[in-house]
């Protein structure tokens, strides 16, 4: 299959970056959201982000405008129905995607591939609420996509090896490395990491050290890039903790049980960045 038109289901944080690098690499890109001040807003993050770019020197003017001409809202799933690849990028909750996959199933041809960037959800169950469980796969980008070169590609029970290859190569002309990992609660990218976010959390709950000074100690002692509770802050503390219960529930295993702190935040609405606190403040 020739994938030229690629739908992108949701436009937050995940959905925008994934929106930008399929039109920086020249696929036309169809951006859909349930809210339209979402839509709004994803659309002009992009154009915002790019810009930077061209201020920076990594695109030209005329590479910003054309990569913006490739991106087209829509108000309606249905509007979607021309595309080859379905990227589904809702929020992290298994009824909201099932019903999603249900109504792309309904609408888009039977050869497109409808794929989910869930960071913990099973493949297996999502493709089960379709007529075309062969073509549903995986496609888990890291954050902040446009920067990030891996792709965990994950088969579902189901996913024929047609789909798998025809996903990977797609992932690859993004220029990202595609993984091939098999369909498990957290499949491997969240699996080592939460637990070693929850594990962070827990230390500031059980008060061995303040957040600065886990981070501190993870970042100069380990060489970590960022510290895990800045990351989680990042990521956002409410899917920190819907990673964790599917993990948790999952595999049945007190190891994965979410820290009582990350509850209380989410609660809280200290979702991190996204919300202006977390285990750090942010202004807006």
């Amino acid at each position: 299959m020739n994938i030229q038109t690629v739908a992108v289901i949701g436009a937050g944080q995940m959905g925008t970056g994934i929106t930008q690098t399929f039109a920086q690499f020249h696929y036309n890109v169809l951006l859909y959201d349930s809210k339209k001040e979402q839509l709004s807003k994803g659309v002009e993050g992009i154009r915002k982000q790019t810009e930077k770019l061209v201020q920076k020197g990594k695109m030209t003017q005329l590479e910003q405008e054309s990569l913006i001409q490739r991106i087209v809202p829509v108000s309606t799933i249905k509007e979607c129905r021309n595309a080859n690849l379905v990227v589904e990028a809702a929020v992290e909750n298994m009824d909201i995607k099932k019903e999603i996959f249900q109504e792309l199933d309904q609408c888009v041809s039977s050869q497109t591939i409808l794929a989910t960037n869930t960071s913990s959800l099973s493949i297996t169950e999502l493709a089960a609420e379709t007529t075309r469980p062969d073509h549903v796969i995986g496609m888990h980008f890291m954050n902040p996509v446009p920067v990030m070169k891996l792709v965990e590609v994950i088969r579902g029970l189901a996913t024929s090896e047609e789909t798998y290859q025809i996903v990977k190569e797609t992932a690859e002309s993004l220029r990202k490395t595609a993984v091939e990992v098999k369909d498990y609660p957290g499949f491997v990218s969240n699996r080592v990491l939460m637990p070693l976010i929850n594990e962070a959390i827990f230390s500031v709950y059980e008060g061995v050290a303040a957040p600065e000074d886990v981070d501190h100690i993870m970042t100069l002692g380990m060489n970590h890039p960022m510290g895990p509770l800045k990351l989680a802050d990042f990521i956002g503390l409410d899917t920190c903790l819907s990673i964790m219960e599917t993990l948790h529930e999952g595999f049945g295993e007190d190891k994965y049980r979410p820290c009582p702190l990350l509850r209380k935040y989410v609660n809280a609405g200290w979702l991190g960045k996204k919300s202006g606190r977390g285990f750090y403040r942010y202004s807006s």
